[in-house]
């Protein structure tokens, strides 16, 4: 024997019982017959059979009516040994077609034993009922009774791992497009430990985390951070509170990294994935039930998906990122050279997301609108700077030329064929519109002006209200929502003002958030 094959051994110390196999469930097998003594022989004759590591459980019903109320109550019954005579010549019959068809049991096997086969022909019943197998009772012996209990119970043992196997693949491909779904990185993680669970079928607790690379985020790089827990682990999403990882959890995780590789056993999961550009993702699992040998086949197959996934992921969020960072830099830059706060952008932003989350939109529309909100005055580069900062009313010559703005951010908007450019260039061109149809460049009145144009009017023009400007001092919280309202139907559209008078609350909290950097707040 060598060194390695000793390693492999463990002994329980001395006195110590070896831990017991787990039990399995018996076989359930229903005997319908109005003979008691058929009953009982067949129960004796059976009662040391075993297949599969798994006894019998013998279920009794003396009639079909007793059967058939037996069999309503239960999806476990895994050979029915049905007689054919009994309260009526045809009872088992009924029965029988009443099971597959009604009942919609596709799964137990049927056995019809009788003991007056010229009333029910073999070959009759064979061809028109669906039923396993068809024997006189005269026949049953020990040895063809094994024979026929063998044959049933493989039977029915290969139609459950097939309809396992079917239940499996379709959480999978569930799983998976929930992972898919997925916005974030949070969401992911938390997506995956959901659904990690659900693929298998079993209850499951634990975590997932990723340790960073450099290029994506210098602060974390060769931090652990956990992005979603299951309640058990739920307190080490605070990155203070790592320390606190339990022994067995931190051993397990570091021999995943220390190894490179996911390891797995009956109670336990680690998967190890590490992606193209340096970043480490770490899933811990504990089961609650042994995950036998197929089940971890079908994690590991899942967990490579979440790996692909994951990086996806990552390159995803980068992208949405810059792009939303170079939305607000452009946005702000332009806000800046018109001496206006450097906030506005940002509060533009989620007060039409808030509106646009109060009228019903799409998740994915909230999104684009948050997104393209900020470029509403990108045409602003346009105009003189002695316009922009001129802190006197503008005569009409400069109040022409002030308009042009719209007109002009539509124009260099609308050269992209990316989303959230053509979304923007339509609010550009549309956010000084006005409800009563007397704004401008265009005069749209009413619906004619789109939603989102809508939107961006009513949120631009409140922050204009809320915030110091070169031309004015701002307004108080409740003056500007007065004046909104009495603008209901003529400026504004009357629905997104109701919506808008309803979330006051959510209104403050944005202010709260994005105070003008440079700008003292009015008092409310």
């Amino acid at each position: 024997m060598s060194a390695e094959d000793d390693v492999d051994l463990e002994f329980a110390p001395e006195g110590q019982a070896p831990t017991p196999h787990a039990v399995l469930d018996p076989w359930v097998i229903l005997i319908v017959d109005d003979e008691p003594q058929v009953h009982e022989v067949t129960e004796l004759v059976m009662a040391d059979f075993e297949f599969g590591g798994r006894h019998l459980l013998f279920l009794h019903a003396y009639s079909a009516a007793e059967a058939r109320r037996l069999l309503q109550g239960r999806d476990d019954v895994a050979l029915i040994l049905l007689d054919v005579v009994m309260e009526s010549e045809h009872a088992g019959l009924d029965l029988a077609r009443e099971i597959r068809e009604d009942m919609r049991n596709v799964r137990s096997r049927i056995v019809l034993r009788t003991g007056q086969p010229g009333q029910a022909p073999e070959e009759h019943v064979i061809k028109h009922y669906d039923i396993n197998d068809y024997k006189e009772k005269t026949e049953l012996t020990k040895r063809k009774l094994n024979t026929v209990f063998f044959a049933a119970l493989r039977s029915y043992r290969d139609i459950l791992i097939i309809e396992q196997s079917k239940q499996a693949l379709r959480r999978s491909i569930q799983a998976i497009q929930r992972i898919y779904d997925s916005k974030n990185l949070r969401v992911f993680a938390s997506a995956v430990l959901d659904q990690v669970a659900h693929l298998l079928g079993y209850e499951a607790r634990g975590l997932c985390a990723n340790r960073v690379a450099a290029y994506a985020a210098s602060h974390q790089e060769g931090r652990l951070l956990v992005l979603a827990a299951t309640p058990e682990y739920a307190g080490l999403l605070e990155p203070e509170r790592l320390a606190e990882l339990p022994d067995h959890v931190k051993q397990a995780l570091d021999r995943a990294e220390r190894e490179q590789r996911g390891h797995f056993d009956a109670h336990h999961c680690v998967g190890y994935y590490r992606t193209h550009g340096g970043n480490v993702s770490l899933l811990y699992m504990e089961f609650s039930d042994p995950v036998d040998a197929e089940a971890q086949e079908l994690l590991e197959i899942f967990c490579a998906n979440v790996a692909i996934t994951y990086e996806s992921l990552l390159l995803r969020e980068e992208i949405q990122d810059t792009q939303r960072d170079t939305v607000y830099i452009l946005g702000e830059a332009v806000e800046r050279r018109a001496r206006e706060g450097g906030a506005h952008v940002q509060r533009i932003a989620e007060l039409s997301a808030l509106l646009g989350q109060a009228w019903g939109m799409e998740t994915v529309d909230i999104e684009m609108l948050r997104l393209a909100a900020p470029l509403h005055d990108v045409g602003k580069v346009g105009v003189p700077d002695t316009i922009l900062n001129k802190p006197a009313k503008l005569d009409a010559e400069e109040w022409s030329t002030m308009q042009e703005h719209a007109r002009l951010g539509h124009d260099l908007l609308s050269r992209s064929d990316r989303r959230i450019l053509r979304l923007g260039a339509q609010i550009a061109h549309e956010h000084h519109e006005r409800w009563d149809g007397q704004g401008y460049p265009q005069g749209l009145a009413g619906e004619q002006i789109s939603l989102p144009g809508r939107i961006v009017g009513l949120a631009d023009v409140l922050d204009s209200l809320l915030s110091d400007r070169i031309y004015k001092q701002r307004w108080d919280f409740e003056t500007a929502i007065d004046y909104v309202e009495s603008q209901a139907g003529l400026h504004f559209d009357p629905r997104l003002v109701q919506l808008l008078t309803n979330r006051l609350d959510a209104v403050r909290a944005i202010y709260a958030r994005y105070p003008d950097e440079d700008l003292t707040p009015a008092a409310t």
